[in-house]
């Protein structure tokens, strides 16, 4: 009599496993970010934004010691206006570097700057928003450990809920809304889609994003402090030799306050030769372009740098 075989259970299909985040890539494309110097157009931009800027922001002091209050606002606001569409110019021409596509002109990424600038400011508006519904939710908390009786017993949950509450809001405005806002709208993404990504990052990538930030941010502070050395070793030089080979009598740091952002504040102009005046003059136009780009450098190195960690982070989630 035939027998049937006994049944075997099948195998249980393997279950696929989520990626583990790869630090050691993440960490070289950051850091990577110090190549953005070489970026020329991105360079030009930002310098362009910044010398606007600057000229404004002087124009904008200047009146108000007029006591023209109007003027000065007005010149302020267009401070803010050259120096955030000139920001967003240079991230974008930064983020088709990163992601690998075509660099655009410089004149097609000011355009497309005042754009989309918008999606930046409506999202950093709405974060903002979410935040300040998160404070109102913590005061409330608060108001119910006043009540009597249940009071005190609530505070005791309310204490470490608020403590963790608050340093995790905190971490996440450092690590990912400051600094990732802008990326996902260079990458492309609408107000409402950045939202919904910055949210997402914040849950599901809060930590990844922390430690990136802070590579970058030691990168970057590496960028600016070798770039202020070479500033004011070369700077000094120059100053003892230019008094030294044009032979005007004036101290060397007063050739060397255009590198500072500063301008020479001279209280006596008769005790001052006439010859001098012209060499502070000059000295000081071509230390503030100096400055200029000593400040445009590790900004450079930081913009790459978040459209790195942006595009690290993403791809880490289109793994799992």
């Amino acid at each position: 009599m035939p027998t049937t075989p006994p049944l075997t259970e099948s195998p249980p299909a393997a279950v696929a496993r989520p990626r583990r985040f790869d630090w050691w890539q993440a960490l070289v494309r950051v850091l990577s970010s110090i190549e953005a110097v070489r970026d020329g157009r991105a360079m030009y931009v930002l310098l362009a934004a910044f010398c606007g800027a600057g000229l404004a922001t002087a124009s904008a002091m200047a009146s108000f010691g007029r006591g023209q209050l109007p003027w000065a606002i007005g010149q302020g606001a267009a401070a803010l206006f050259i120096l955030f569409y000139g920001a967003n110019a240079a991230g974008l021409l930064l983020m088709d570097r990163a992601m690998g596509r075509p660099p655009r002109d410089v004149a097609d990424a000011i355009v497309d700057a005042l754009g989309i600038g918008h999606r930046v400011l409506l999202a950093l508006a709405t974060m903002l928003l979410l935040a300040l519904c998160l404070a109102g939710g913590l005061l409330g908390l608060y108001w119910l450990s006043g009540l009597p009786g249940i009071g005190p017993w609530l505070f005791v949950l309310v204490v470490p809920v608020t403590v963790l509450i608050i340093g995790l809001a905190a971490l996440a405005a450092v690590a990912v809304v400051a600094p990732l806002t802008g990326p996902t709208v260079w990458a492309g993404a609408p107000s409402r889609q950045a939202v919904r990504t910055l949210l997402r990052l914040v849950r599901e990538r809060l930590l990844h994003a922390a430690v990136l930030v802070g590579a970058l941010s030691l990168a970057t502070g590496v960028v600016g402090a070798a770039t202020s050395a070479m500033v004011l070793l070369g700077g000094r030089v120059m100053a003892e030799a230019s008094v030294f080979m044009l032979g005007v009598d004036i101290p060397p740091e007063a050739l060397m306050a255009g590198l500072f952002g500063r301008t020479v504040q001279i209280a006596n102009v008769a005790a001052v030769p006439a010859k001098a005046l012209g060499y502070i003059s000059a000295a000081t136009v071509g230390g503030g372009m100096v400055f200029a780009l000593a400040l445009v450098l590790p900004t450079l190195v930081y913009l790459r740098g978040v459209c790195e960690v942006y595009l690290a982070l993403r791809a880490a989630e289109a793994e799992h």
